[in-house]
């Protein structure tokens, strides 16, 4: 790349999946002995290690994803056949970030996305037209407006369909024929776009929005479905929001101390305990807010905390910087979710001793 498109690169607030790994990526393709499937750019082998770490050569390869091996394996051999990706999941389960990172290591580029909401149209999915140019010469390959799809169906590259449950049923309907026939029919132009070898689709949808608009048994028969989990494990799960907090801190350069393990602790344990409904010794139910209190909450709330100590405190993180972050991250319905955070506060928090004192009493200070 030439040094006047690398400069502004570098100033993007957040960098696709390539680039921000591009010296893993490399290294992965040029140590890779493994077979490598029509359209790809490295063997599943390969894709593999850049998803769940290891090494390439002299090169550290860094874990994008930290749970079960096997569910990447199976995700990974579903895209070598000529069946989509579908990753189901809790809010906060690192379905677009896995989506993100397997479409850079496959294809190479992570950014033909369509995103799933209620104003999602079919034309987003199958193609559209320049308006002034088909008032002016009629419909002609120059004023298609190709979709994401389309366009990775002529590459035969990989197209991301994020929270596909959010769009209308004949919009995801439209993904039917595209996935059976690998092809889109443009009638305007009698003409037939047929994907090369190498293009799938992976989609993500969102456990929390079953019923917004549910996907027919047709269209769940085109993907392959993969359920990830939540974090099974305290120590997993603050592994997870380490390495995420690291790597978000360090992007945005936040002048803040990395939080440290006791304030780790403590969030992810207040995190898993709302979201289950019981504390961590499992002797004490508690009631969850209405909120999503995931994994990605988490990261959120800590690096939040972090921008608040660098930009108004010393730069350490106090209990006062993650009182404010918890107190955004759990109350959203302002009169369900107070009580029910005061309840914690009081019931569960207060009762936890010397080490927890601090952090609670920052708590009710700003919860009232």
């Amino acid at each position: 790349m030439t040094e006047n498109v690398q400069e502004p690169l570098q100033d993007m607030m957040r960098q696709p999946a390539e680039r921000l790994y591009e010296h893993e990526l490399e290294a992965l393709r040029q140590h890779d002995k493994g077979r490598i499937p029509a359209g790809w750019q490295m063997s599943p082998q390969a894709v593999l290690t850049f998803i769940t770490g290891g090494k390439a050569g002299k090169t550290e390869i860094t874990p994008k994803y930290i749970g079960n091996r096997r569910l990447i394996e199976m995700a990974i051999a579903t895209l070598v056949t000529d069946r989509a990706l579908m990753l189901i999941g809790e809010p906060g389960t690192a379905k677009s970030w896995l989506s993100e990172n397997l479409s850079a290591a496959i294809y190479g580029h992570s950014g033909l996305v369509v995103q799933g909401t209620a104003g999602t149209s079919e034309e987003h999915v199958r193609y559209s037209w320049n308006y002034a140019m088909l008032l002016a010469n009629g419909p002609t390959p120059e004023a298609l407006v190709q979709s994401p799809i389309m366009r990775a169906m002529e590459k035969g590259g990989i197209a991301r369909f994020e929270e596909i449950s959010r769009c209308a049923s004949e919009v995801q309907d439209a993904l039917i024929s595209i996935l059976s026939e690998k092809t889109i029919s443009v009638p305007e132009l009698g003409k037939e776009m047929n994907a090369r070898k190498g293009f799938s689709i992976i989609a993500t949808a969102n456990t929390r929005d079953r019923g917004v608009n549910e996907m027919s048994a047709a269209l769940k028969r085109r993907f392959n479905i993969i359920v990830l989990p939540a974090p099974s494990t305290l120590e997993t799960e603050m592994e997870i929001v380490k390495k995420r907090v690291g790597e978000i801190a360090s992007a945005y350069d936040l002048q803040a101390a990395a939080p440290a393990d006791e304030a780790l602790h403590k969030v992810v344990t207040i995190f898993r305990e709302l979201r289950s409904g019981m504390t961590i010794d499992k002797k004490d139910k508690v009631k969850s807010p209405t909120g999503v209190i995931s994994t990605a909450e988490a990261i959120s709330l800590l690096t939040n905390s972090m921008a608040l100590a660098a930009s108004f405190g010393s730069g350490e993180l106090t209990d006062e910087d993650l009182a404010a972050g918890l107190q955004g991250a759990i109350v959203k319905d302002d009169e369900k979710d107070q009580l029910v955070w005061k309840e914690y506060l009081d019931q569960v928090m207060k009762k936890r001793g010397a080490e927890w004192r601090g952090l609670y009493k920052a708590c009710k200070e700003i919860n009232g």
